[in-house]
């Protein structure tokens, strides 16, 4: 922690199972931000939630959303807190990467610019090449600028289309 200083998140928010007592993942989303909230994390803004189509060997779609969230916890910390989350959902890690799960949260950005770690780098690495995050993201955070480029959300998001419309 840094004291009583308030430090801004962008994280995504992914769900593409049943959660027993929640229901279906876009309930998921909903609950997650709920309990981040009594977490002590504040939730700031949600953007609406898109479904998209899964990473690797799932088969099920994915309904995915973005939160600015702000907290007084490091980066690390946060990391930390949204793993507590993930598990409290019935996350189970196995090593395997994009399977199906009931909860995945990702820190996206922070206030704070880049961030490296073993177990973290802020900007997220791939969040410039997944529509599922800019999408959501451009609604509650389109001025927000990536630290290693410069180029705002919307930018980001602009290029992603432009490039995903060529390649189709």
């Amino acid at each position: 922690m840094r004291g009583h200083l308030t430090h801004a998140y962008l994280v995504a928010l992914g769900s593409n199972m049943r959660h027993p007592r929640f229901g279906p993942p876009r309930a998921v989303i909903a609950a997650a931000c709920h309990a981040l909230e009594r977490d002590g994390v504040t939730v700031a803004a949600r953007s609406p939630i898109v479904d998209s189509d899964p990473l690797g060997p799932s088969r099920r779609r994915y309904a995915n959303a973005v939160a600015v969230v702000r907290s007084a916890l490091d980066p690390e910390a946060m990391l930390g807190r949204l793993q507590q989350v993930e598990s409290a959902f019935g996350r189970i890690r196995r090593g395997r990467r994009w399977g199906a799960r009931v909860l995945d949260l990702d820190l996206v950005l922070w206030s704070g610019g880049p961030w490296a770690s073993w177990q973290l780098t802020l900007p997220h690495p791939h969040f410039r090449t997944r529509p599922f995050v800019l999408a959501p993201a451009v609604t509650v955070a389109p001025d927000w600028r990536d630290p290693m480029t410069g180029l705002s959300v919307r930018q980001l998001h602009v290029r992603l289309a432009r490039r995903t419309a060529h390649s189709a």
